[in-house]
């Protein structure tokens, strides 16, 4: 088949919804290759333009298999969108299954499941027969891979608020309701009691804006985290930012931070670097000084080799007063706090650090958590400074 042919077949289907409109209609391709293209087959001539070149062209995810299911071909946007899974996949038990449907008759078939690794990907996979027209070799058939990882997110994140924040919000909002009953009733004609009242309930309703703006951040993280970045930092210019964004907050703390980094690219989402970073310090100024001892921080970005990929690790250390070793595990586990043990006058909610895990995973990177009672807490924060490159 020409190139023509081809191009001329595809247009009209990318004009009217798409290669994957035309996929799941299961609409063969005599129906929309006008006889005057056909016509023109032996004017045309030989192309040199294959049907894979012409994948590469499409904003779909798009792989070609063979009748055991092995992967021969991922054109450009599968290659980006899903990398080196592209392989686990393919092998999925559900795919094979539905690939099994496919005998001539039945045409089409599709699957979705659930990738637990590297990171959580729900993928649904719509198989299609390719006419012999359109065949090459032994790849006969053809695979559209479409990520429902963010529709999962919002699913997940309902059913979590439900769960989680509906506990979380039940103490602040019984503690407004009594502070309104009194003020209202017994402390009506009392200056002194509402000024008392009304700084507490300032600070329950702060706390429950807090609670909703961390479970809005976990859940945008969690939706980007499937979505590898295409931008680029700067790790002293990181920094740097989080250096002045913290300084007002290190003062009035009386914490000593102090910072240092070389000029190193890194390929990644600057602001979500900096939310990641910003966490771990808050959270040594929050715990470091539980214990009433003078509070010192340092935070650091070094070029550093892991598994033999080149990359930066960002690192926060305090002196504080340490988490116990048997909660180090589970510390980036959602609404996981440590309790009792630090002493803080003011605990949070546990999605700090579950944030700042959903971050590293989707920038390729690792998180590294040690601690030791009374010596303070060193987090470090692993990025690859290369991307890798997928086949």
């Amino acid at each position: 088949m020409t190139a023509a042919d081809i191009v001329a077949c595809l247009l009209p289907v990318w004009l009217t919804g798409g290669l994957a409109g035309w996929f799941l209609r299961g609409r063969s391709l005599s129906r929309v290759l006008p006889g005057s293209v056909r016509a023109r087959r032996e004017e045309v001539g030989t192309s040199s333009v294959s049907l894979e070149e012409v994948l590469d062209l499409l904003p779909e995810a798009a792989v070609l298999l063979d009748g055991h299911g092995a992967l021969r071909f991922a054109n450009i946007e599968a290659r980006e969108a899903f990398g080196d899974t592209l392989g686990t996949i393919m092998r999925y038990p559900d795919v094979f299954s539905a690939m099994r449907h496919l005998n001539g008759v039945t045409v089409q078939a599709s699957a979705e499941f659930v990738l637990t690794v590297p990171v959580r990907r729900v993928v649904r996979v719509d198989l299609r027969l390719l006419p012999e027209v359109l065949a090459t070799g032994p790849a006969h058939i053809l695979a559209i891979l479409t990520d429902c990882s963010e529709r999962d997110a919002v699913e997940r994140m309902r059913s979590d608020f439900v769960a989680y924040a509906s506990h979380e919000l039940r103490t602040p909002l019984t503690a407004l309701i009594g502070f309104i009953e009194t003020l209202r009733g017994p402390a009506a004609d009392d200056p002194a009691a509402q000024q008392q009242f009304l700084a507490i309930m300032a600070a329950q309703a702060h706390r429950m804006q807090r609670l909703i703006e961390q479970l809005l951040e976990l859940s945008r993280a969690e939706m980007l985290e499937h979505r590898k970045p295409r931008g680029s930092m700067n790790a002293k210019q990181v920094i740097e930012l989080v250096r002045d964004e913290l300084s007002s907050l290190c003062a009035a703390k009386n914490v000593q931070l102090e910072a240092k980094a070389a000029d190193i690219p890194v390929p990644g989402d600057q602001e979500q670097i900096i939310r990641v970073l910003v966490n771990l310090v808050e959270n040594a100024v929050k715990y470091a000084g539980a214990d009433g001892r003078p509070v010192r921080i340092s935070l650091s970005a070094e070029q550093k080799i892991l598994l033999g990929r080149p990359g930066v690790a960002f690192v926060v250390q305090d002196n504080g007063v340490g988490i116990a070793e048997e909660h180090l595990p589970r510390l980036t586990e959602r609404f996981y706090r440590v309790e009792g043990s630090r002493n803080a006058p003011a605990s949070g909610y546990g999605l700090g650090l579950a944030i700042v895990r959903h971050i590293v995973d989707r920038h390729d990177g690792c998180l590294e958590i040690t601690s030791r009672i009374g010596q303070g807490t060193r987090c470090e924060v692993w990025l690859p400074c290369e991307r890798e490159i997928r086949g």
